[in-house]
């Protein structure tokens, strides 16, 4: 199993930054791809941005130029700085894991992101 834990949420100004965290544990050897999904309320669950192990990042249209995914492979971390954020932003955050390419993935509780003035 895989256990995984989110931080860095919260409520924010339009304009303005956040970072999110999330580091797994459990029986790992490696993780192939690392990333981020939100869902707000009444809207359908969509891809913000994964990261591959090898570096390759994937971000959703809406986030491009504002959102940037990194990870540290030693720490088994995953972060997502999110800049000039928007009340659109608006959503809770799950991070994402999948140890390997066909394998079923593990989602995080979710962190909730606050957009307003």
């Amino acid at each position: 199993q895989v256990q995984l834990v989110e931080s860095g949420g919260g409520r924010v100004q339009p304009g303005g930054s956040l970072r999110l965290s999330c580091s797994a544990s459990g029986r790992i050897l490696s993780i192939w791809r690392m990333g981020w999904y939100r869902q707000a309320p009444g809207k359908q669950r969509e891809l913000v941005a994964t990261v591959t192990e090898s570096g390759r990042t994937n971000l959703g249209d809406s986030v491009k130029g504002r959102f940037i995914v990194s990870r540290d492979n030693a720490k088994n971390t995953v972060y997502l700085q999110m800049n000039s954020l928007k009340p659109d932003d608006t959503a809770v955050y799950y991070c994402n894991v999948i140890l390997s390419p066909g394998l079923s993935d593990y989602w995080g509780q979710g962190t909730q992101v606050t957009v307003s003035s």
